[in-house]
């Protein structure tokens, strides 16, 4: 007679076997849905903020302009012969601007003829930028129709930006060359003291070019 005596310590450790392998895959299990958590997490703390509606739609409202390319601001500048940033190049760095030398005339202790050379450069000035202005909004408000209107040609495309370009470098050429006047018209010690005044304190004192300074 065959004795089964050994089977029971047998399906004892297969039971033990299964046990252990079911446990594994259980923590096999949980260790998964921790890294995936952790990743998620990692993904959503580290990818970008999506955009909102006004980052998509940067022109909404624009289309309402009577020049599209233009802000009004802009226009307005350009009528009146402003600066509108045209100089900056000259202004900071040490080129002082006419208008704002006769601003600050008391401070930098004009003399008569400096004053007189300020006042010239900024009518001649004047005279030109809105001269200038007014070219230069009436050819953008060409390209404006043009294209509102659908008559718009590659000809007439790059006829009109041509002239658009053309205008805008004289523009900025009539503001910039006041700077040169000024640059001339006074002392270095006058030029340092408008760059203070006007908070540019990095410049220092700039080499005097030109008559003297006189």
């Amino acid at each position: 007679m065959i004795r089964l005596s050994a089977a029971p310590p047998v399906r004892q450790a297969q039971l033990r076997v299964t046990t252990r392998l079911r446990n594994l895959h259980t923590t096999n299990r949980k260790l998964r849905a921790l890294l995936a958590s952790a990743l998620l997490l990692a993904a959503c703390s580290s990818a970008p903020a999506p955009a909102s509606n006004d980052a998509a739609r940067p022109y909404a409202g624009l289309e309402a302009r009577p020049i599209k390319a233009l802000a009004p601001e802009r226009v307005a500048d350009l009528l009146a012969g402003r600066g509108a940033s045209y100089a900056l190049a000259a202004e900071l760095n040490s080129y002082p601007g006419p208008r704002h030398v006769l601003d600050l005339a008391s401070e930098l202790a004009l003399s008569p003829a400096q004053r007189r050379e300020a006042e010239e450069a900024y009518a001649a000035m004047q005279a030109e930028a809105k001269q200038l202005g007014k070219q230069l909004v009436e050819r953008e408000a060409a390209l404006d129709r043009a294209f509102g209107d659908g008559s718009v040609t590659t000809e007439r495309l790059v006829g009109l930006t041509a002239e658009i370009a053309e205008l805008d470098g004289k523009l900025r050429a009539v503001h910039l060359h006041t700077h040169l006047i000024m640059r001339a018209a006074l002392t270095p010690e006058q030029i340092a003291r408008y760059d203070q005044l006007r908070g540019y304190a990095g410049n220092g004192a700039p080499q005097q070019r030109g008559h003297g300074g006189h």
